[in-house]
């Protein structure tokens, strides 16, 4: 079998182009033959098809990128498989999609989205994304690389690190951790926040409103941001650095980051909703706290990014749920809990570790793409 790789290639260390290329690498390593290319790409992508003549053409994007990773590999009569994400909802390309023998979903919430939006689930399967569970592994304190990342961070070892990664803070939940961590008091052993999130313009407002709301509770000076764009080097040592993940997102299609965390040996906080509750579990590898709000829109302003004319509006016939918030009281008692309790971190991030080897390795989800391609 010959499979060609769509995505943004070669990688940024962003989460879509992770995700392509831990496929991309994880054929390789069992034996596939494989290629890859960036998915927008319209000459190479030509060029692979003339000389490769892939079996199929696998692209990893949101449903955004139907036109890059359907549309042009079927102009020269490939097979194309997208591997695509739902941000919330889907407003196009329903008809294209539709028509594909072979839809993959990154977990089964982005599946339920889908059908929501008028896409037929019998052709829609549930792939989750690979973790390098060699690089993402449990590591001490005192290894040199993890021990420079506290250093680099500025949390000594005599503190607790909780940590958040993500684009910005707020949508993977840092506020609400923020306002759970502030009922604390005197009840937890001295504690570090950090929250390592993306250079870009709405993340530099959004430091700066929640920063406001740390200094609204009292804890800025226990609270800090990182902003910076990082390889993929630093980050297994960056999570093995902190002593537990704090990630209970507002909206997420798979979560890599707690999945990674939990790779790597530590306990999760993550929001009993979406693609969580495929890849964590409550009380075992992870503490999910329940939906205290969800958010709706009636509406939304897209673009040319998703196939349509600038400002263009969708109405929607009842209003969506665009985004959910976690329970404070929930995230806190969990946290105080993982906070006290060394034995507790240590046990639920070894169920986390056995559970990323077990169902994310990126090699054992290449085996099952392999599956699923074989019965197409």
């Amino acid at each position: 079998m010959k499979i060609l790789v769509l995505y943004n290639y070669p990688p940024a260390p962003g989460g879509l182009a992770t995700q392509g290329d831990l496929l991309y690498k994880g054929l390789l390593a069992i034996g596939v033959d494989a290629q890859a290319a960036h998915l927008q790409s319209d000459l190479e992508k030509e060029w692979y098809y003339r000389w490769f003549k892939p079996d199929f053409v696998v692209g990893v994007g949101f449903w955004g990128d139907v036109p890059d990773i359907v549309l042009h590999p079927q102009r020269f009569g490939m097979r194309a498989v997208p591997w695509i994400l739902a941000d919330g909802f889907v407003a196009n390309y329903r008809e294209v999609l539709d028509r594909l023998p072979l839809i993959l979903v990154p977990s089964n919430w982005v599946r339920e989205t889908f059908v929501r939006d008028g896409i037929c689930g019998d052709h829609t399967v549930t792939l989750p994304v690979g973790c390098d569970t060699d690089a993402f592994r449990p590591r001490p304190f005192d290894d040199a690389k993890v021990s420079a990342a506290r250093e680099a961070l500025g949390v000594s070892m005599e503190d607790l690190l909780i940590l958040t990664v993500g684009g910005d803070a707020a949508s993977k939940g840092g506020r609400e951790v923020m306002e759970a961590l502030a009922t604390l008091g005197n009840h937890v052993p001295p504690w570090r926040y950090v929250c390592k999130v993306w250079p870009q313009d709405r993340t530099k407002v959004q430091n700066r409103l929640d920063m406001e709301l740390a200094k609204s509770l009292g804890i800025q000076d226990r609270v800090s941001f990182q902003t910076h764009q990082v390889s993929r080097n630093l980050m297994p040592y960056l999570l093995s650095a902190c002593d537990i993940f704090a990630g209970p997102s507002r909206l997420e299609g798979y979560g890599m980051p707690q999945v990674e965390a939990g790779a790597c040996g530590k306990p999760v906080i993550g929001i009993h909703a979406m693609a969580m509750l495929d890849t964590l579990v409550h009380g075992q590898t992870a503490f999910l706290a329940n939906i205290a709000e969800t958010i709706h829109i009636t509406g939304a302003v897209l673009g040319p990014e998703s196939g349509f004319e600038p400002g263009h509006h969708v109405v929607f016939n009842k209003p969506r749920i665009s985004d959910y918030r976690a329970s404070v009281p929930e995230i806190a008692e969990y946290l105080k809990a993982l906070l006290n309790d060394a034995g507790l971190r240590q046990r639920m991030g070894m169920a986390g570790r056995q559970r990323a080897v077990e169902y994310f390795d990126y090699r054992a989800v290449a085996r099952h793409l392999v599956e699923i391609l074989s019965e197409v």
